[in-house]
């Protein structure tokens, strides 16, 4: 009875192993790496890639799927952090993704869109608890500015990929998201461009390119 058990852990292990040596690949060599390449780089062979991940496509939508993983983790832990402010729990999430930008391969860094209902899903998840951090900080006081969980999605997406890595990146991304924050905090002059771009809308394109 134990037999199918340990198949079944070898099998996830082996498929984490591929997904870890994928994103290593993928950063050092762009998404276009041989998959005999990624297979070798876990220690495994080719034909173990293929029966997890028939296809590139496939391999694509498991590490999104497993990005949207992580950065649910990091909402996790800041719904478990007490005493902070919408804004902080705002900038935690920042922070958060900026630490493990180099797993996340997502649509809105060039991945085919994964638009299976666990995907849909996970990503409603982010956008609803970031949402709740919003409403937090408006009703605290920290949060005045016109924004919503689609205006923080994109700036992170932008903050994680790295325009050189002539640049200390890691450092530059992290006073970009200082001049967000105090920007959310603040009461500019300059008016925020309407409309928001909802969800809903995020979904539509993707359902487009898919």
């Amino acid at each position: 009875m134990s037999r199918p058990r340990k198949v079944r852990k070898d099998a996830e292990a082996n498929r984490e192993r591929l997904l870890a040596a994928a994103v290593s690949a993928m950063l050092r060599e762009g998404r276009g790496v041989p998959l005999a390449t990624i297979a070798a780089e876990a220690g495994l062979g080719i034909g173990t890639l293929y029966r997890s991940y028939p296809d590139r496509d496939a391999l694509l939508h498991a590490l999104e799927y497993r990005a949207y993983g992580m950065l649910n983790g990091i909402l996790d832990k800041i719904e478990t952090t007490e005493g902070i402010t919408g804004l902080q729990a705002v900038g935690r999430y920042l922070e958060g993704g900026m630490d493990i930008a180099d797993q996340l391969v997502l649509p809105l860094h060039g991945a085919p869109p994964l638009v299976t209902p666990e995907a849909v899903e996970a990503r409603k998840s982010i956008y609803r608890r970031l949402d709740l951090f919003i409403a937090t900080g408006r009703e605290d006081g920290s949060v005045r500015a016109a924004i919503n969980a689609t205006d923080i999605i994109t700036f992170s997406a932008l903050l994680t990929q790295p325009m050189t890595p002539a640049l200390n990146w890691g450092h530059l991304a992290r006073r970009h998201i200082a001049h967000f924050l105090n920007g959310v905090a603040a009461e500019g002059p300059v008016d925020v461009p309407g409309p928001p771009v909802e969800r809903l809308g995020v979904e539509e394109a993707f359902e487009a390119r898919a």
